[in-house]
């Protein structure tokens, strides 16, 4: 027990560095103002248009780090200050979102594998601790219950691994769209890269602490009298 612990704890400080890093990252690239001059949605606008991608709208949407592409209604959502502002950090970000759009347009396997669990991953976040709280609690007399939670959970933790390969590709989509089009100089694109670098590692950080939170549970499983 005193090893699971220890684990979580390392796992927390490193989501908590990896969050700092980040923060301190786009605060840094968001003092490089491009020399194109462009701002995110322009940035979004622009490579949507040279993929060929005619449905997809690129919209402000309130918040801070409130940026993400819906598949649903097809757009691209950016936070005020990405959509607006035109420097690397937004110029990174933007192209990241379109870099899913990209991914649907092309029916990346990889998002349409996430796209699938995000109904079932929906439901069971709403359930799951509650379960996974009686369960415990009743583990010697009702056993089945945590085994169910368990299962439940263990969906959330494959939608999370699954989201690796979707958030990595979608930056690599837009690195290579900003290099080949020249969109930035070089400095601008080396901030662009570290920051999505960083942005990428916070998904690491959280697949991993889903990973040991399933298998904490399976060991109290496993350990029932």
């Amino acid at each position: 027990m005193m090893s699971y612990w220890i684990i979580i704890g390392i796992i927390m400080l490193a989501s908590w560095g990896v969050s700092a890093r980040l923060k301190s990252k786009f605060e840094k690239y968001s003092k490089l103002h491009l020399q194109n001059n462009m701002s995110g949605a322009e940035i979004a606008e622009q490579m949507l248009a040279d993929h060929g991608i005619r449905n997809v709208k690129v919209i402000s949407t309130p918040g801070r780090l409130t940026d993400h592409y819906n598949p649903a209604d097809r757009t691209v959502n950016l936070s005020e200050a990405v959509y607006s502002q035109r420097n690397a950090a937004a110029a990174a970000v933007a192209a990241h979102e379109v870099g899913h759009a990209v991914q649907h347009a092309t029916a990346y396997s990889w998002l349409t594998l996430r796209s699938k669990l995000v109904p079932v991953v929906s439901v069971a976040s709403n359930y799951v601790q509650w379960i996974l709280i009686a369960g415990i609690l009743m583990v010697n007399t009702f056993p089945q219950l945590l085994l169910i939670g368990i299962v439940i959970f263990a969906a959330t933790t494959v939608f999370a691994f699954v989201t690796l390969p979707v958030e990595y590709d979608a930056s690599n989509r837009a690195l290579a769209w900003l290099e080949n089009k020249r969109m930035l100089t070089r400095e601008e694109h080396a901030g662009a890269k570290d920051a999505l670098k960083w942005a990428a590692r916070t998904y690491v950080v959280a697949a991993i602490g889903s990973l040991g939170t399933l298998l904490y549970y399976v060991m109290i499983y496993n350990s029932r009298r």
